[in-house]
């Protein structure tokens, strides 16, 4: 009995662990796979699997497995009451199975694909209140068979999952929202001059192509998207004859120009959500060397989006028509990027630049 009772203990603990671990991540595969490395963990089985419905089929699918056939698992497909993990989420009801072999339920062709050799099985339905997500499924106890312990623990582990996936999924719903307003503003500032058409859209996909050489982690590189698209937010500040003039600015009307990245950083320190990005939008027109605008920053002073950003715009500047001038060459541009490497550009980013331009072409 004190086995038993020192047993239940150390999963309780475990479980609590886990939960933290499943609930600090909002990707949803990146919980799915946390969440059966934790269930193999607790009871102590050689595999385990999550399947979700598809909304569309009703069948059931294979988001994460593991173990040996892992991989051959993913393939199968499952309608509603077809297999056990089938009945599960047909009758929404949780359900252990320790002779699989013997049970009518069992759908052997998953075992026959696979090469796996399915012992016993514990199923518990995923739903987060009315709405049923999929199915947990925990295959083979190691050491014995699977008890009514194993079926709460994964029962609570299972409402885990679901509350963790849908948060992931309105996190997502969110994200996508506030993306679609960025490009929402980010066309509403390319048409007030038609000679910048595209001009956000190009700077922030070449920014990526940066950051992705550069390793930047997914935070960091939706950072960057984010204030390559609001980069010029500033701009919605200058005169519309300025946007349009066919001639050549003059110095003070350069100047004025150049105040949309202090007005585009003010702005965005408006919104809380955005304050990181300040930097950035108001350093883009810094240069390498000290002597760009506002102040005059230097080197790795310069926030490193805004280096990044910095390098893409004057390329996509370049190569797109301006009021006073037809868009130059391809090469003319990657020349006169790599001509300004230690000076307006950082030379490092200016290399990783060109190869992108180079294998792009």
């Amino acid at each position: 009995m004190d086995s038993e009772k020192t047993k239940l203990l150390a999963q309780i603990k475990n479980f609590a662990e886990i939960s933290s671990v499943i609930n600090s991540s909002l990707e949803i595969n990146d919980i799915i796979s946390r969440s059966m490395n934790a269930a193999q963990s607790l009871v102590g089985a050689s595999a385990s699997g999550v399947l979700f419905i598809d909304e569309k089929t009703g069948q059931l699918y294979f988001n994460v497995a593991t173990g040996d056939a892992g991989d051959s698992i993913k393939k199968i497909r499952l309608a509603k009451g077809q297999g056990i993990a089938g009945w599960v989420a047909e009758n929404n009801k949780p359900l252990i199975v320790n002779n699989v072999q013997e049970d009518p339920r069992f759908f052997k062709n998953a075992d026959e694909q696979s090469g796996f050799e399915t012992r016993n099985m514990l199923c518990v339905p995923i739903n987060v209140g009315e709405k049923q997500l999929g199915v947990l499924e925990i295959i083979n106890k190691l050491d014995d068979d699977f008890n009514s312990y194993d079926l709460n623990m994964m029962t609570s582990l299972a409402h885990q999952i679901a509350v963790a996936v849908e948060n992931a999924r309105l996190y997502d719903e969110l994200r996508s929202t506030f993306f679609s307003t960025m490009y929402a503003l980010a066309i509403t500032m390319d048409k007030r001059d038609p000679f910048t058409a595209c001009h956000l859209e190009n700077v922030s996909r070449h920014s990526l192509l940066i950051g992705k050489k550069l390793g930047l982690n997914a935070r960091e590189m939706v950072s960057l998207k984010i204030a390559a698209l609001m980069h010029d937010i500033g701009m919605i500040g200058v005169r519309d004859d300025l946007l349009a003039k066919r001639e050549k600015l003059s110095v003070h009307e350069h100047k004025e120009v150049m105040q949309h990245a202090i007005h585009g950083a003010e702005i965005i320190s408006q919104v809380k959500q955005l304050n990181s990005l300040v930097p950035v939008v108001r350093h883009h027109h810094e240069r390498y060397d000290g002597k760009g605008f506002p102040d005059r920053l230097a080197g790795d002073k310069i926030p490193l989006h805004a280096r990044i950003i910095a390098i893409a715009d004057s390329f996509d500047a370049m190569t797109s028509n301006r009021p006073y001038r037809k868009a130059l060459s391809y090469d003319w541009a990657i020349e006169e990027i790599r001509r300004h490497a230690g000076t307006q550009f950082d030379p490092e980013l200016v290399d990783i630049y060109i190869n992108i331009l180079t294998d792009e072409r």
